[in-house]
């Protein structure tokens, strides 16, 4: 009887880490501790996603960018684990702006562009930036 109660107790806690586990909290372990819980992020050094991330979802280029940015492109997830972080960022902090037909992004999309990181990232958000004001 002790031995079928234990394997009931290894079971439960199993299903218990993989309900904890996913996306949000691959965010608070990966993500937060610069974009804040919030998403707020920190101003002057680290670009805020609340409220504003999903806006480059609206320009060529801008999909592609949220992925290659460092902080992305070099995060220690796999690209399944790194697509749930996207769109669990993109729906968590910026709902309002995801556009309509928004297409999640897929662990593949991820691994291809991964392959190409950004070299020079304020320029590219400075493009896009203006191709969003030019809207």
């Amino acid at each position: 009887m002790a031995r079928a109660a234990r394997a009931a107790l290894l079971v439960l806690l199993a299903s218990a880490g993989r309900a904890a586990a996913g996306p949000a909290l691959d965010y608070q372990l990966n993500c937060q501790g610069c974009h804040l819980s919030d998403g707020a992020g920190t101003p002057g050094s680290v670009p805020g996603l609340a409220g504003s991330v999903a806006r480059f979802l609206a320009v060529p280029g801008g999909r592609e960018y949220l992925v290659r940015v460092p902080g992305v492109a070099q995060a220690p997830l796999d690209d399944a684990a790194t697509a749930g972080v996207l769109n669990y960022i993109l729906e968590h902090f910026d709902h309002a702006h995801v556009p309509t037909g928004f297409v999640p992004y897929t662990a593949t999309e991820i691994g291809d562009l991964r392959k190409r990181p950004l070299t020079d990232v304020e320029k590219v958000r400075r493009g896009l930036i203006a191709a969003l004001e030019q809207r």
